[in-house]
């Protein structure tokens, strides 16, 4: 249990410190971007986290269940092009930057965009046209375009997107997983087959969440 609460809180603490991090480091190159890594205040970060970790604690830690397909380190060692053969396609969608996107899929194991990036693009129009048409949504991986989440299942379009904004990134359940082209390692990182670092696995309440980073799923079909 307590193995399990720490490895939560690892991963919370790093996604949390990551926006201050990334704005930080590269500011030549984030004046440069349409959406800039600023940090956010603290007391959204800290919430943020207080509530992703109270979710955690209250399903008890553990293991991530039969549905959770799982991997090992294997799949993220060094490629090509990082952890994967190939970099970010040049055109990804919902106006998500290739650098940020490149450096998250395939030079990163722990960071992540920061919390609320995905209301920043084009996502949120797109998923209420979805909701609308009554359609559901096919996320292709960032590097080689191999579908990796189709979402909503099993519930509403609203209740998706409902759920992403309150946790601050795109929020899947098992059933959304396509899981012969995602793995999920034993310290909760998502990853595709191919070695694009996707987000975390962090569960609540009613089971597995895979938070994952949108440049990360934002390819278009291969």
């Amino acid at each position: 249990m307590m193995i399990g609460v720490m490895l939560c809180v690892t991963v919370l603490i790093a996604q949390s410190i990551f926006a201050e991090g990334f704005a930080g480091t590269r500011p030549a190159e984030r004046s440069s971007r349409r959406v800039s890594f600023a940090p956010k205040t603290s007391s959204t970060s800290l919430n943020g986290l207080l509530q992703d970790l109270s979710d955690f604690l209250s399903i008890g830690g553990g293991g991530f269940g039969d549905a959770c397909v799982m991997g090992d380190e294997s799949i993220m060692s060094p490629k090509a092009h990082g952890t994967s053969e190939t970099p970010v396609q040049s055109n990804l969608r919902w106006d998500c930057d290739k650098e940020t996107a490149d450096r998250i899929c395939n030079y990163n194991r722990h960071y992540a965009e920061y919390r609320g990036y995905f209301v920043e693009t084009s996502f949120p129009q797109y998923v209420k046209t979805a909701g609308e048409e009554g359609k559901e949504i096919t996320f292709y991986d960032s590097n080689t375009g191999k579908p990796l989440f189709v979402a909503p299942k099993g519930r509403s379009v609203e209740e998706f997107y409902k759920e992403s904004q309150v946790h601050g990134w795109p929020s899947f359940r098992d059933s959304e997983v396509v899981w012969e082209n995602v793995r999920c390692l034993p310290n909760g990182e998502a990853v595709s087959v191919d070695g694009t670092h996707l987000g975390h696995n962090l569960p609540d309440a009613t089971g597995n969440r895979y938070c994952i980073n949108l440049v990360s799923a934002a390819g278009n079909p291969e």
